[in-house]
Parts: structure tokens; sequence; C-alpha cells
């Protein structure tokens, strides 16, 4: 007897439906599985077989073929094993087979008919609305998450028995809905962190409100214990929020990925992720032989922060010079490739130099000539190019540090930052997906980053003495056309370019002695 059932497999962010056909002969006994599965689901069968026996049903002792369409698709992973057990008992007359058309089927299985969870259900959940199915049947653990798709049936399941009892109609289960909306306002905004809890640094939370204002990537430099990895972790409190659809796609990522935290619906805060210094560069930026999404990409409508930025492999940080520039990372093999959005606000920071006390202002640095700037060097100059804001951090003084005056809160700030991200959506209008002044091309700076003729005599000045590359005078236009709209200024005025300039730090002639 031939039954079918429905999975899905998911590839990049997005998902496809694959068909699970099982055929049962009678003339002779085995087991095959065909359809380019791999090891994960070549092994499915003693899964299922030993879930079919110990939940209470009859494994047939007939052959059992088992095809999984299209054919030339890799299907990957143990989260067939559901639909694989389902089709068995439909073909063998325990589990009715008119209703199985309907409903798409995912769950790993343990040797008990417990059903694990899975990755990617948000994509597969969007995909089988897409295709027109009744509803998605998968682990309970994944139901809220699969449930912000909305106007589709979404069970969630903790054994395999509730499965086919549903399917027999023997079981009601639960249908599980998530009001999308309401549980994104209601976790939007909430953080732990405070730009309130820092102490002084008034200059360098000027910067990041700057860079948040307008996207831009930024890079700190001073000595350990100045509040470096602090600062940069309450970055993503005046951030604006996230909108439904940046939600939703930040979501699917951590969902492809295996991220998503047990029975959560959505991802409603921007993230922040802190690679290790030893992170390799395809953890970085994705890949592997069932590719996955990397940190650039998990950072997506968020914050990626390098601490120690000279400490990571060379080869690390050039690959994050094209997702810089194009906010996405293609990962490439010889019979597919696979995109992955990675639009995301790159933190570094640095001590200025091994020892960390080089410009300290008490104390006194200890590395020999030449150290400093073969350590500056590690760090390439079109990576550097590609970083719009350099600000240098001092330690903090003791009186600001056991000082009683309160300092401005992360909300305050984030009425600022949001202000001046309505100006640049304005301007913008959404044309190819910008939406910060950071994104902005060449043609785009020439045009809307207009200075007076005095502008241009300071910018000229600046980028003789610094010796600024041509990335280097766009990124200053673009810092200035930010603090602009901070003020909420219609031109780019010579004190606005004059604090741009001041953020360029390390292109300062001489700064590494």
């Amino acid at each position: 007897m031939l039954v079918k059932t429905f999975g899905s497999a998911v590839h990049g962010v997005d998902a496809r439906t694959i068909t699970i056909e099982v055929n049962i002969d009678g003339t002779s006994m085995g087991f095959a599985i065909v359809g380019l599965p791999d090891n994960a689901v070549r092994e499915s069968f003693n899964r299922v077989e030993a879930a079919i026996k110990n939940t209470g049903y009859l494994m047939t002792r007939k052959r059992i073929v088992v095809n999984m369409a299209p054919a030339d698709i890799r299907k990957e992973g143990s989260a067939y094993d559901l639909p694989i057990a389902v089709a068995i008992l439909a073909a063998s007359d325990q589990c009715a087979e008119p209703d199985l058309d309907k409903y798409i089927i995912m769950g790993e299985l343990s040797l008990d008919g417990s059903v694990m969870p899975i990755r990617g259900a948000l994509p597969i959940a969007i995909q089988a609305r897409k295709e027109g199915y009744k509803g998605i049947i998968l682990p309970k653990k994944n139901a809220r998450e699969a449930a912000i798709v909305d106007t589709l049936e979404v069970y969630g399941i903790e054994h395999m028995r509730e499965a086919v009892e549903f399917l027999n109609g023997d079981l009601a289960l639960e249908c599980t809905t998530v009001n999308t909306r309401e549980e994104f306002l209601e976790r939007g905004s909430i953080y732990d962190l405070d730009f309130s809890d820092v102490k002084g640094q008034e200059n360098i939370k000027r910067s990041l409100e700057i860079a948040a204002a307008g996207g831009h990537n930024v890079i700190l430099i001073g000595p350990p214990g100045a509040g470096k990895t602090m600062l940069a972790k309450r970055l993503p409190t005046i951030l604006p929020p996230l909108n439904l659809h940046e939600a939703l796609e930040t979501t699917k990522i951590h969902s492809v990925a295996g991220h998503l935290k047990s029975n959560t619906a959505l991802i409603s805060v921007r993230p922040f992720h802190s690679p290790h210094h030893t992170v390799s560069d395809v953890a970085l930026v994705g890949g592997g032989g069932f590719p996955q999404p990397g940190e650039i990409s998990l950072a997506h409508n968020g914050v990626l922060f390098l601490d120690e930025l000279p400490e990571f492999k060379r080869t690390v940080l050039e690959v994050l010079r094209q997702p810089l520039e194009e906010r996405r990372v293609t990962i490439s093999r010889a019979r597919f490739s696979v995109e992955y959005p990675s639009s995301f606000m790159l933190v570094a920071s640095m001590n200025p130099c091994p020892c960390g006390y080089y410009n300290h202002p008490e104390k006194e640095c200890v590395c020999a000539p030449g150290v400093v700037q073969r350590y500056l060097n590690k760090i390439s100059g079109p990576l550097l190019d590609r970083i719009d804001i350099h600000v240098e951090v001092v330690p903090v003084a003791f009186n600001e540090l056991t000082s009683e005056r309160s300092t401005e809160a992360s909300q305050s700030i984030r009425e600022r930052v949001i202000a001046a991200r309505v100006i640049q959506e304005n301007r913008f209008g959404g044309k190819n997906g910008i939406y910060a002044n950071a994104q902005m091309s060449t043609k785009q700076v020439r045009e809307i980053c207009m200075i007076s003729e005095a502008g241009q005599n300071l910018l000229k000045t600046a980028m003789t003495r610094l010796n600024l590359s041509a990335r280097a005078y766009d990124r200053i236009l673009k810092v200035s056309r930010t603090i602009a709209d901070l003020a909420n200024s219609d031109e780019i005025r010579i004190e606005h370019l004059a604090e741009a300039i001041q953020y360029r730090s390390l292109d300062r002639e001489n700064w590494a002695g």
C-alpha cells in the first residue's frame, strides 16, 4: 500500500515542501530510503521502529520503501522521523489516511515515541500557509514559534501517539494561537541594561548615539577597564525598536539556527552577538557541510560586537568586508548556494597596544618602539575604512565614578535616535531597503550630503593632513549627515562636519607614534 505524508526542508532561511512516500510490499522484507537522504535520515528507521513498538503499535515485517521527493534535494536532519512513522502506520492501516494531505508533519522521535524539537519551524509554517495547507503538526516546544503564522492551524504534540490519535479522530488537540502584534508589543524594548548605569564617558555616549541614529559601524580604542565593553553592551538599548517585519525576519534566522529559546514565539528586541576572538571564519559568516547562519546573520537587525579586535585572526576579519558593504552573505557550494541576510551594526573594541596603556593619561606604556604600529597593523586598512566612527575611550576619573549625579537613561537617548531615523526614513522612502544614512551609496552621498564652501575647505584640509581614503571621505559625510539629523537640521553645517572629522581617530597622522 502506498501512502503520502508531507514534511519540509529548510534551505537558507526559506523552506520547501517535501513529499514523503511510503510503500509497503508484501512480497519481501527489508527497508530502503531513497531521495538523497543524509546519514541522520538513513538512521531514522531504527528510531521509527523502536518508537512504533514502544508506543504500542505494530511494526510491519514487510518490505518498506520510503521515497522523499523532490529526489534531487538533499534531505538532512532527524526532523523527518515523525512523518515517516505516521506514513508507515497509515500504510499498515493503523492510522487514518484521509487527512494526511492537509497537514505538514515534522518532528524528531525518541525511542519511546516522544517528539523532540526541530529547527526552522517558522519558515516551515510560512511555507505551509503559502501552499494552502490546513495546518502543521510539530513538537510542542516549537508550537508557539510556528503559531506566529496566522490562518494556519498549529498543533503541538509531545508524543507520537497524539499525532496518530488526532488523525484517527480519537483525540482533539488544542490549536496553538499567538497574537503576534500583542506578543511583539509586550516584549519590545525590554532590556536588563541601561546607559544610566554608565558613569562619565559622555563623549563616548554621544558617539554611540550618533552611531545608533545613522546605523554606523564604530570602534572603541582605550585601555583595559575604561568601559568599552560596558558601553557596547548597552548600544541595543538606544537603537530604535524592531518593527514587526524585522522581528519576523530575525526570528526566522534564529529559528533556522536552532537558537530560539523553548516556547519563544518572536524575537522582539534587537540581537546582540559577541563571538570570542577564537571564532573561525566559517562560524562568523556561516557555512559548513550543512550550511547554517553564522554570527553575522544571527546579529541581523542588531549589533555584532567584536571585543579585542586585533586578537581575531586576520582571515576572520577580512571575510567581514563584503557583508559590511552588501549586508548579506552568500554561501556557495558545488551543487547549490544559500543567502543569509546580515544587516548589522559592527561595534569593535581594542586596546591601543599590547600592554594596553599607550596614550594613557597616568600609566606609562611599556611596549617597545614599533610594537604599537605592528599591533594596529593587525587590522587592515580596508576594514578600518568600513568603520565610520573611531573613538578613543579614556578611563573614568574617581570623582565621576563615585558621583551620585544621575546620568541620562537609554529611553531618553532612544527617543532622539528614533526621531533621527524617522527623518532618514522619510528621506529615503524605503528605496532598495535603505533606511539609515550608513547605507547610502556613493551616488546618494553626493546628492544628499551637500556641504558649503567653508565645509569643503575644512574637509579638504582634514583629508590632506590625515591622508584619508576616498571611502573615509564618504564616511565623514555620512556621519555629518547623521549629526545634522540629530540636530534636526536640513543642511550639514560646519560644526556637524567638524564633529564627524574628529571621529576618525585611527586616521590621524602619527597616532601610533
